[in-house]
Formats: structure tokens, sequence, C-alpha cells
């Protein structure tokens, strides 16, 4: 049945839109109020952390700059140099070493103090010799004298080689220090030792500190600490944070301006009020709406139909009404559009199938009509060319692809599809690419009015992989080609002339024979540790090792390389080392490769230094030669498979290019690093590092 229609039912909706108008008010102003409550409270609470926080922060900075300190008062303490000054009294050196050290490290003041608690020598910032007897038990030292940093924050330390000496370094609390601590803790602050006034962030500290302590706080609930209060300074709210370093009579005052935080909560409010009220207007224009749509459903039906009729299917079709009838047609409508919408959406779910396996082609794929004009340019065809679509559609194909040669045009030498020429073009970007083209004349439906396809492949890598190859067997052909000739010639003269040839004669075969020996089983070490990289089979097993064992035991063994080239290996290994994290078998290789190349690239007769030093927590090996030196447009690839270095001068030598791609791969298994730079005087310095025993074990513990 028809409804009935009454005034009473025509007022329903009037009835509703005020209804959800009174709730929407009273929703809004029970939820708004309180949040704006808690908005002002929780910045509050914030500022106070953000406060509190800055105070930790300033601590740990005063704290860690005291780790610091004491650092690189043992560091300066154990340089052997220092030592050697003092002992032979050069009181000039001293001072310019002295200088030159605190300078190198940053450091207000660096002083040598006696025994007796005398100050020997003295650098930087002014301060009175009695800091020295104050300096072994106080961190901190206040001078009463008038000088340019009173308080000092001292690090003190006996020299190592000269026990009646006594290292001292020192950092100022002067107005550097605190605008560096004010950019680290991003607010302003003021420094006190024992309660006076040493320095600050304010560009007049003395006037902020006799306005904070002439004018009564107010303790906040929401500090973290006791020693936080509210101030009012200059007309300025700050929430203030006075902290103490642990253990001594330093310290700080941190204010953070409360201005800005008062205006966020005033801008908070008045948002939040806002939103309220914007929330109320746009609920009640959204009730008024929603009630003529509900009281119109034949308009709302007509609308639908009309939105089918134009091919809206993504639109459901809705009534609210009580008429069978017009209920029946709504859902006969929704289960047409459904369907329609179904059937569509599988339509486009084969076409993106489709065009998808386009896209996901590695190769490149476009169409062009019978004018020569591009009409579709795939993703794949982008890749390669660097070329958007945008770039080429409509473009005559010539045009984008020029050849190489100018011999031709690139539509002419389109193959058949059972072909697939490799062609050398020059793009429309100027881009050189070798493609690999092939052609069809069967479109597919989407290129429109495409009157051919090709596909289109880079092979520039190819062509550079086999010219890689051939230079790597013809390098290869040579190094094992230049040892066994050698050692065909030494056995053919022991074959034939050996009653006649001396005791020096054959020992100088043999030992010919045997520098190719181990020159061909390292080249074919090389050529199997690069293919075990290659494979991901390669391993290093890394034990304690005594580094010293290891550099004498490959010194003997490339000692009559060394003689036949008469080279004069200069060893500077220390007597204290400490025992490294290393694969002693792999170790040996990658000192054996480095001295080879030292050998190959040496002038004869000239000396190869291998040296060691500690540096922190690793050790640095280091092999320099007399030779050429590496061109720099050389270094970022000389330690890459295949990489060859040429030499800086006119000699024609041979590499592999697989000897120092695997003293990298051995290396950076043992968890250190390797590099080449330039010798002063000329020629080269290959280094590299192992970490110690200590460091290593505690990288393990950490990556457990």
């Amino acid at each position: 049945m028809a409804p009935k229609h009454s005034s009473k039912l025509l007022s329903l909706p009037i009835q509703g839109v005020i209804l959800i108008i009174v709730i929407v008010i009273v929703t809004a102003a029970a939820i708004g109020v309180p949040a704006i409550l808690l908005i002002r409270g929780q910045l509050d609470r914030q500022a106070w952390e953000l406060a509190s926080q800055g105070s930790q922060m300033a601590l740990v900075l005063l704290d860690a700059r005291d780790s610091e300190l004491s650092n690189l008062a043992i560091l300066t303490a154990q340089r052997p140099t220092l030592s050697e000054l003092l002992g032979r009294g050069d009181a000039e050196g001293l001072a310019g070493y002295l200088e030159t050290l605190r300078a190198g490290a940053g450091l207000d003041l660096v002083m040598i103090c006696g025994s007796q608690g005398e100050m020997d020598a003295q650098v930087g910032l002014e301060i009175p010799p009695e800091a020295c007897r104050t300096a072994s038990t106080n961190k901190f030292y206040r001078s009463e004298a008038d000088l340019e940093a009173p308080v000092w924050q001292l690090a003190y330390q006996p020299i190592t080689e000269d026990p009646t000496h006594n290292v001292v370094v020192g950092q100022a609390f002067d107005r550097d220090f605190s605008d560096h601590l004010k950019a680290q803790i991003g607010m302003e602050h003021l420094l006190l030792f024992n309660g006076e006034l040493i320095g600050g962030s304010f560009p007049d500290n003395n006037q902020i500190w006799e306005a904070f302590r002439s004018q009564p706080s107010t303790p906040s609930e929401s500090a973290s600490q006791n020693a936080s209060s509210d101030l009012s300074l200059e007309g300025v709210d700050y929430y203030s944070v006075r902290s103490r370093l642990e253990n001594t009579g330093l310290e700080i005052i941190v204010l953070l301006p409360g201005t800005a935080i008062a205006e966020t909560q005033r801008r908070l409010t008045l948002t939040a009020g806002g939103g309220i009220l914007i929330v109320t207007l746009f609920c009640s224009l959204a009730a008024i709406l929603l009630t003529r749509r509900i009281s119109r459903p034949l308009e709302r039906l007509r609308d639908s139909a009309n939105a089918l009729r134009m091919g809206d299917l993504a639109s459901p079709v809705k009534t609210s009404t009580k008429v069978r009838e017009i209920a029946e047609v709504t859902y006969a409508l929704e289960d047409a559009r459904i369907a329609l919408q179904h059937s569509l959406e599988e339509l486009r779910q084969e076409k993106a199938w489709v065009d998808y396996l386009l896209e996901s082609v590695v190769e490149g794929i476009f169409t062009f009509d019978r004018q020569g004009r591009v009409t579709s340019f795939s993703r794949g065809a982008e890749r390669i060319t660097s070329l958007k679509q945008e770039q080429v559609l409509g473009k005559s194909v010539d045009e984008v692809f020029v050849l190489a040669d100018r011999a031709s045009r690139f539509s002419q030498r389109i193959p058949s599809p059972s072909a697939k020429p490799e062609i050398l073009t020059i793009l429309v970007n100027e881009r050189a690419l070798t493609l690999e083209v092939a052609g069809a004349r069967l479109a597919p439906p989407e290129a429109g009015k495409a009157n051919q396809a090709v596909s289109i492949r880079d092979v520039s890598n190819e062509q550079a992989m086999r010219g890689l190859l051939g230079d790597f067997l013809s390098n290869i052909t040579h190094e094992f080609r230049t040892p066994l000739t050698a050692q065909a010639v030494s056995i053919e003269l022991l074959l034939d002339q050996l009653p006649e040839l001396s005791q020096e004669e054959i020992r100088e075969l043999l030992v010919s024979n045997h520098l190719g020996v181990l020159s061909l089983q390292n080249l074919i070490d090389n050529l199997l540790e690069g293919a075990s990289i290659e494979a991901g089979r390669f391993q290093v097993s890394p034990r304690p090792t005594d580094l010293a064992e290891v550099i004498h035991e490959v010194a003997g063994m490339m000692r009559p390389l060394m003689d036949k080239n008469r080279h004069c290996l200069q060893l500077e290994v220390p007597v204290d080392l400490p025992l490294v994290q290393a694969d002693p078998r792999r170790t040996s290789q990658v000192l054996v490769n480095l001295l080879s190349n030292a050998v190959k690239w040496g002038p004869q007769g000239s000396d190869i230094f291998l040296s060691v030093v500690t540096v922190a927590d690793e050790v640095r090996i280091s092999v320099a030669d007399q030779g050429p030196g590496v061109l720099p447009e050389q270094k970022h690839r000389l330690f890459t498979r295949f990489g060859h270095m040429q030499p800086n001068n006119n000699r024609a030598e041979y590499s592999a290019g697989l000897g120092l791609s695997v003293v990298k791969a051995i290396v950076e298994s043992q968890k250190g690093r390797v590099g080449v730079e330039d010798r002063q005087g000329g020629g080269a310095i290959f280094w590299f590092t192992i970490p110690s025993v200590a460091v290593f074990s505690s990288q393990e513990e950490e990556d457990l």
C-alpha cells in the first residue's frame, strides 16, 4: 500500500534536522571542552618535560666532555715525541709540539706539570701554576685571578715514558662553550660553580642571574626535579630547571621561554572552539541535505536511472521508501548495475593483465604508423632509452632512433621477426646505445592505428663484457705464457748444457723455475678465489693470529723474487704488535699479492717498504713501492674484478685484474679496510687494516 501523506509525516524531516543539530551541539561541547582543558594541561607538562630533558642533556654533555678530556690526556701522555722532548730538555720544541697537539685536539689548555706540582710548560689560555697541584684530585678548577676563563674543566694523566711529569689538558667555561652548549640543548642557560655565576648563553648573564635570585620562584607540580620552578625574567615567563653535576660544584640552570607555549595554548583553544563550531555547522547542513534526500525517493530513483544511462556504474541505486513497487524497481536497477559493473571490471582486469605483461617484459616495445610516427612507447622502452613516452609520441621513429653510421634510416633496418640484428643508434637525447632489434607487422589492438611493432633490447653492456672478456683472456694468456716460457728456457738449458753449467748457474736456473712456479701458483690461486667469490662460496676463518710471524714468513717466501729483481724489502714491524683476528693463510695471500705488485711496478734495484702500525683498535699494514704510481681516475676501480692498473708512464704491463679484487674480498671478510694512496716522492702505497682480537670479540658480541 502507498503511504498516507499528512502534515504530521511531512514535519518529520524538520524534526529530524532539529534533533540532529541538538545532538551535534551537545556532543561537540561534551568532547571539545574537556579536550581544550586537557590540551592546555598537556602542553604545560610537555614544557616541563622539555626543560627537564634539556637539563639532563646538558649534564650528559658535561659528563661526555669530561670523558673526552680524559681520553685526550691519555693519548697525549702516550706520545713518544713528548717524552723525547722532555728528556732532551728542548723547551722551544716542547712548546711548539704542545701547541700543535692543543690546536689539533681543539683544547683550550695543555700543560706539563712536574712531580712536585710545578708547571714546566703551558700553551693555550692563561691559567695559574697552582692548577698543576690540584689537577690530579679535582676535575674542576676555579681561579680567583682576573683571567679570561675563571673556571676550567681539567684532565690529568702521568706521562707513560716519563713518570716524573704529568700531562694536564683543559677546556675553559667561556662564552664559546656556552654558545656551543646552547646549540646542543636548544635552550638558554646559566652556569654556576659553588653557587657563583661563571657563564651563560644570555647577552648579559649577570643581569639575568641577579633577576633570577631576586624574585621568588613557584615550584611546579609537573616538574620532574625538585629544583624546577616558574619564573618571570624581564617580562618573559620561563620554565627553569636547576641541576648539579654529580660530585662537583658545577650547576646549570636551563631556562625554557613560555611565550611560545602560551601562544600555542591560545591557538589550540581557538582552533578547538572553531572546530566545534565548524563541525556543528557542517553536521547541521548534512542533516538538512539528508532529510531532503529521504523525503524525495522518486527523484533519487530518477537520478540513479539517468546515471546508469550515462554509464555511471559506481554510484549505488538507493531509495528510502515504504512503497513496494518503488522498492522493487530500486532493487532491479541495483542488480542490473552490479551485474554490469562486474562485467566491466572483468574486462578491465583482462586489459590490465595484458598491459602488465607488456610492461613486465624486459625488452622495450614501441609501435609506429604508416607515416613512421611513434604511436605507443612501453615502460621497458622508457627504461632502456631514458626517454619518456611524452617525448617521443607523434615523432618520427627515424628522428628518435638515429643510426650511428648515418648510412640509412632506422625504419629501413627493422628486420623480420626471425632476425635480431644489433644496431648502434644515437637517440634523440644524444645517448648512444647498441640495440638488439626485432620487428613484427602484426600490431596489438591497443596500438590503434599502428602499422608495425618493434621490440628493442639494450646489449651495450653485453658488448662491453665481451670486450672485457677478450682483454681478460689476452692478459691471462700473457700471464701464463711469461713464466711458462721462462721455465721452458731454463729446463731446456738444464737438459742441453747440464754437464757444462756451474753450480751457481744451475742454482740460478732452478730459482727461475721456482719463481715461475710461484707466479703460476699465485695466478691460479687468484683465479680460484675469484671464481669462489663470484659463486658465493668464498670463506675466511679468522682466529687470533701473530701478524709479525705471518709477515716474516711471507718475506722469506718472497725473497727469491726480490733478489731476482734486485729489490730490497724494508720491514718496519713493531715488537709489541697486538694479536689480530685474521686468517693466516688468507692474510699471507694478501701480502703476496701486494708485494708481487710492488715488485712488478717498482724499478729494479729500488726499495720496497712493508710497514705495520697500530691505529686505535686496529693494525694497519702498508706496502709502498717507488714505481710510477696510480692515476687518479683509476683508483675507484682498482679493487674491482678485472680492474687493471695502467702505469703512470709508458711501460707496457699485463695483468689479469684479479689479485686486488681478491685482496679486497679477504680484507673485508676479516672486517678490515683496504685502499691506495700516492707515496711522497713517487710510487704508490697499498694499505689494509685488520682488527685486533679485543675489538673483533666486542663486535661479535654486539652482533649477537
